[in-house]
């Protein structure tokens, strides 16, 4: 039988895309109220999925811009 924790690492990205079937749905949360570890490493990357979002939708500052172009390396 397989490792249910390996198992909730592999449905952990789409548990959080929401495209699980229901049956899977349900297996996940189960899983998710029981383990501590699992339920941890999912409260991470939905705070990460958060973070994302927001660092996306923030303008880039000037000067950032300006030092991130300075560490470019020309293509030949």
């Amino acid at each position: 039988m397989k490792d249910p924790c390996a198992h909730c690492e592999e449905m952990m990205q789409p548990y959080l895309d929401h495209v699980l079937t229901d049956d899977e749905m349900r297996a996940a949360e189960a899983h998710l109220a029981e383990c501590v570890d699992c339920r941890r490493r999912y409260k991470f990357e939905e705070s990460l999925r958060v973070y994302v979002r927001k660092a996306a939708t923030e303008p880039m500052p000037a000067e950032l811009k300006q030092k991130l172009a300075a560490l470019r390396i020309p293509l030949d």
